[in-house]
């Protein structure tokens, strides 16, 4: 495998394990930020390899899953997992936003959120 592409594989799963410390740590509002970086840093793995060019500077998952090519390959309850945790990257910075996400965060939905995460992390490792 290229190198710059396992170079953001492992960035992904770095942040993965970060998300898992997150929730152990009730630092909720990260789980969500983190999920999204672990999936944003696969699709851009994805991207580089469809492409062969560097992925775009931006932190869309549905763009990016569409510029990957995998989009038509994600389930519809995966679909509807990455318009979830879309907003979970820049809302999670601005206090207006972040006040609200917050509050819909638990342990639970951290730990479905973590589930999906990885179940989405495994796949795209896989189509690559």
């Amino acid at each position: 495998m290229d190198q710059r592409i396992q170079n953001w594989l492992d960035l992904a799963d770095y942040d993965f394990e970060t998300a898992k410390v997150m929730l152990e740590t009730k630092r909720l509002l990260y789980v969500g930020f983190m999920c999204h970086q672990t999936i944003e840093k696969a699709l851009k793995a994805a991207v580089l390899q469809a492409t062969g060019a560097p992925p775009p500077k931006i932190h869309n998952l549905i763009r990016l899953s569409e510029l990957s090519g995998l989009r038509e390959n994600l389930s519809e309850k995966q679909r509807v997992f990455l318009r979830y945790l879309n907003p979970m990257n820049v809302e999670t910075r601005y206090t207006e936003n972040k006040d609200r996400i917050f509050r819909s965060l638990t342990a639970r939905t951290c730990s479905e959120m973590l589930a999906q995460t990885e179940e989405l992390l495994c796949l795209i490792k896989h189509l690559l």
